[in-house]
């Protein structure tokens, strides 16, 4: 699965200020919701619900917070820098700048994976991220995000 099949390139945060996980999920949350016509506590939610079964930091910096809505006819993402790192609780104890909020319907299992795996691919790739991190707006995080499907497609 490609990241321009999923990834809100008109949603993408190139410095959004967060404090804490909390707050950042409620911004993120609000954000998603207001772009897809959704109840922001209820995106809040299944987001924390998923969150509560382990950390979604992945490590390096990054965290992909991710749940399923049961309103949503199509998977979802919005991709933040965050301004200043967070502690997040990640696998690897260290704080998160880079976020990738994921949403799906609730029966998009196996697509669900696939941008999960696409994700991961994305941003296991040091020079990926490092891009990322340099970045400062929304179209060269755009323009990097789109690197990464001309170069899995190849």
């Amino acid at each position: 699965m490609q990241l321009s099949e999923f990834i809100d390139f008109e949603s993408i945060k190139p410095a959004l200020p967060a404090t804490n996980k909390r707050g950042l999920f409620h911004l993120l949350g609000q954000m998603a919701a207001q772009r897809l016509g959704l109840d922001a506590s209820e995106v809040v939610a299944v987001v924390g619900d998923r969150e509560r079964l382990g950390s979604t930091g992945f490590g390096n910096g990054v965290a992909i917070p991710h749940g399923k809505h049961p309103q949503l006819a199509r998977i979802y993402c919005l991709v933040a820098r965050l301004s200043e790192p967070i502690d997040y609780k990640a696998v690897d104890g260290q704080p998160v700048d880079l976020v990738f909020f994921l949403l799906s319907p609730p029966d998009a299992g196996a697509d669900h994976l696939k941008a999960l795996a696409a994700l991961s691919r994305t941003v296991r790739h040091a020079p990926t991220l490092e891009k990322l991190r340099g970045a400062r707006s929304r179209d060269a995080l755009a323009a990097v995000l789109l690197g990464v499907d001309e170069r899995d497609a190849a």
